[in-house]
């Protein structure tokens, strides 16, 4: 598995080192520094090999995090994401003071045992591992610890009480797509996340209900789909779709509803992935032209692509420049845009727009004379904006010896597009409101109307 542990500041100095096998050498430290964080160009794979040995590596918050290993193995990766999870629950947020050796020898030690992932649940992890001195635990106390790591139900306590029952639900999705120099889509695809925070008292059996209208399919012999004809042109095809340990998966598959005991706090309930009629909100159309080789010019227009009744707000587009940029000079039709040149990129920042809205912007970027005779690689542009409409509703609140109550949610929706000179995307989030009640619940049902 993992052979070796490193966690760098953005400067490069050490901030953890573990080796856990013999045949990652010392020296792998220093290695990963010099020809990752300190290349004169920036490694856009997350995956370098160096002297034979692979290097698995994921930045946060700018914290580099590196696992090197002999073997290439994919599950290296949800590990480290997974440790920075819980460094942002115990922490609020990743930062160097995360990794100091007061606050990580503990909780290090047991998501990593000898290199193989032990544990990951934050809820099982601050059971046992807590920021303040506790009182020492009697021996009942430890035995219902001990019983929650190694039993059935290990993400969640026993014992918990809220005064108020919440629960929030979030759905971010990301489309990528891959466009020709003409503007013609040439590949697609939809990833999307359900993510939940739950804070209900006992240990509830909350149920999630999807529509009628989405169909799962399945890859039969010979790599062919099985929808059980159900697919048609309403319907929202899901290529395939992965559940947090805590979903029972039988009746998922008999009664299409996600059955599960939810953990105490944040967590993601699924994922899933679909790549058929997929509808762009925006169309992003860049135009760059070399003007000499000290002069770029570049032009960016964007055209909204969505219901009349919509309204995108809080339109962001980081368009990248070349390293070696000494000014630019920008013209925006609509908004206001700046040159920041910390990110090497053009922050291009719009309130509003309306449906079959086009904006553009012009820029002149000058540049300082070098040796490189490499041609620079016009990295991708993002897009980050927010569009309201997503709601999801529900009837009934069952609580066993209780009233039933009645309520509905309205959310929010969060895209944003990425495109160059071919390639696009946009990346999705909803934000559910809570759900609120002043009694404990023993069913919860939640009926999404759209995904």
């Amino acid at each position: 598995m993992i052979g070796g542990l490193f966690i760098y500041n953005h400067k490069g100095e050490v901030l953890i080192s573990r080796v856990y096998r013999d045949d990652i050498g010392r020296n792998a430290v220093d290695a990963f520094r010099v020809n990752i964080i300190h290349a004169r160009q920036q490694v856009r794979s997350p995956v370098t090999n160096i002297a034979h040995t692979s290097f698995f590596h994921a930045k946060r918050s700018n914290i580099w995090l590196a696992a090197a290993t002999k073997q290439n193995v994919i599950m290296v990766f949800e590990s480290l994401y997974k440790m920075c999870d819980v460094m942002a629950a115990y922490f609020g947020k990743i930062s160097e003071d995360c990794w100091t050796p007061k606050e990580n020898t503990v909780l290090t030690g047991n998501i990593l045992d000898f290199g193989y992932p032990q544990n990951s649940e934050t809820g099982t992890l601050k059971t046992f591992i807590t920021q303040q001195g506790v009182k020492s635990q009697s021996k009942e106390e430890q035995s219902q610890i001990t019983s929650q790591v190694t039993g059935q139900i290990g993400w969640r306590r026993e014992g918990i009480k809220y005064r108020r029952n919440e629960l929030f639900l979030d759905v971010l999705e990301s489309v990528n797509l891959l466009m020709s120099p003409q503007g013609q889509v040439l590949s697609t695809n939809v990833s999307g996340r359900v993510v939940m925070k739950s804070y209900l008292s006992g240990m509830p059996e909350c149920k999630f209900g999807m529509n009628d209208k989405i169909v799962i399919e399945k890859q039969g012999k010979g790599g062919r789909s099985e929808d059980g004809g159900k697919s048609s042109k309403q319907s929202i095809a899901i290529d395939d779709c992965t559940f947090h340990h805590c979903v029972r998966l039988s009746k998922f598959d008999s009664e299409r509803s996600i059955s599960f005991i939810p953990p105490d706090g944040e967590y993601e309930l699924m994922r899933y992935r679909t790549t058929k009629d997929i509808i762009l909100p925006f169309r992003v159309i860049p135009l760059v032209r070399e003007v000499g080789r000290t002069k770029l010019e570049v032009k960016v227009v964007i055209k909204s692509n969505f219901k009349s009744s919509l309204l995108a707000q809080k339109i962001e587009v980081h368009i990248p420049t070349p390293l070696n940029t000494s000014g630019v000079q920008l013209i925006c039709m609509k908004g206001k845009a700046k040159y920041k040149a910390s990110e090497n990129a053009i922050i291009w920042k719009i309130k509003r727009m309306a449906e079959m809205e086009e904006s553009q912007i012009s820029a002149e970027i000058k540049l300082l004379p070098t040796n490189d005779k490499k041609k620079w690689t016009r990295p991708p542009l993002s897009m980050n904006f927010e569009v309201r409409y997503l709601k999801v509703f529900e009837s009934k609140l069952n609580y066993s010896d209780h009233d039933v109550i009645k309520w509905f949610v309205t959310s929010d929706e969060v895209e944003s597009t990425r495109c160059a000179a071919d390639a696009a995307g946009a990346d999705e989030k909803k934000e559910g409101c809570p759900v609120t009640s002043s009694s404990s619940s023993s069913l919860l049902l939640f009926l999404l109307s759209a995904l």
